[in-house]
């Protein structure tokens, strides 16, 4: 059911990313705040109903002990936020989810485990699949700013004014910035997995539910302490739900966060690459819901990726 579990996870947060985009306003500085507000809001109202209807035994204890696997996430999900604001998602987000290759790397190396001769072709797959997209995407921005630059050249020979190359430098800075977060995000999710795959799989430190809850609740409590920050501190206006896109993209990104619990506890070092992988149906989404352009290359790319995953089902299905 591992296998199930990844690509439902996939489908999810593929979604979400989509969301997550729409509600980024780059005119908004505390936009991704405002959206891990909503987040943890989400998460707390789903872990309370979980924890209600399915009696699980949890105690604080819980949350103290997955608090390590918490902080990553959580820190890798807000700078991935922030990143939003300034890059395009089909650019971010396959950067991003290289950390799923990469942990199930560090895990075989690290648990010495036997992986079958389909199992390393599948990761070898999405991983090249992976990596061939974000090559793509990151030569199609330098097309895309050379173009702009070239424009604003032109412009300021017709401006008597330096408007246009304050404009200019502006730009510069913030691609320049933009493109750390997606870094960041893919260094900070990969740790969060890693010890995910730890506290889950490897040695069973903590059950499947008591790991989904109090992820959940460490999130609302971030949630409600950024609230706090920008209402009391700030004077913000926060309109939680005034933007929808960033209530969709919360309950997307918990539906996904549920059946990943699961997807990791099952297999985690061919569930890592599989669920990193979600970042091919962002793309997607994005070409087709916000009109992003998608080349025969990329498509290619998308191919590879998608190959990848079922070389991981057959070898599944055959074990």
């Amino acid at each position: 059911m591992w296998f199930i579990y990844a690509i439902v996870t996939l489908l999810f947060w593929a979604v979400a990313d989509l969301f997550y985009k729409i509600g980024a306003k780059e005119e908004d500085k505390y936009s991704h705040l405002k959206t891990g507000i909503m987040v943890g809001l989400v998460m707390g109202i789903h872990a309370t109903i979980y924890l209600l209807l399915n009696g699980v035994d949890f105690v604080f204890l819980d949350l103290i002990k997955y608090l390590p696997v918490s902080f990553f996430y959580i820190a890798s999900m807000v700078i991935g936020y922030k990143g939003l604001r300034y890059l395009e998602l089909s650019i971010a987000s396959p950067i991003q989810n290289c950390s799923g290759v990469i942990t199930s790397i560090l895990l075989f190396l690290i648990f010495r485990e036997t992986l079958g001769v389909l199992d390393v072709i599948g990761i070898i797959v999405i991983g090249i699949g992976v990596t061939y997209l974000s090559i793509l995407e990151r030569k199609s921005q330098k097309e895309e700013k050379a173009l702009e630059k070239k424009k604003l050249k032109e412009e300021r020979k017709k401006d008597k004014f330096s408007k246009f190359k304050k404009k200019e430098k502006v730009k510069k800075i913030a691609t320049f910035t933009a493109l750390i977060f997606p870094l960041l995000y893919c260094i900070l999710d990969g740790a969060g997995t890693f010890l995910d795959a730890i506290y889950l799989d490897k040695l069973e430190l903590i059950g499947e539910d008591p790991a989904l809850i109090a992820y959940e609740y460490t999130f609302f409590i971030y949630g409600f302490i950024l609230f706090i920050y920008l209402k009391l501190f700030k004077k913000e206006e926060i309109g939680v739900f005034k933007v929808k896109s960033r209530l969709f993209a919360a309950i997307f990104e918990t539906l996904g966060q549920f059946f990943y619990v699961f997807a990791i506890s099952g297999n985690s070092t061919l569930a890592c690459p599989i669920i990193a992988s979600y970042s091919i149906g962002s793309v997607l989404l994005s070409r087709i819901f916000l009109k992003e352009k998608l080349s025969l290359k990329e498509y290619i790319a998308i191919f590879i990726v998608l190959s990848g995953i079922v070389i991981l089902g057959i070898s599944e299905g055959l074990a």
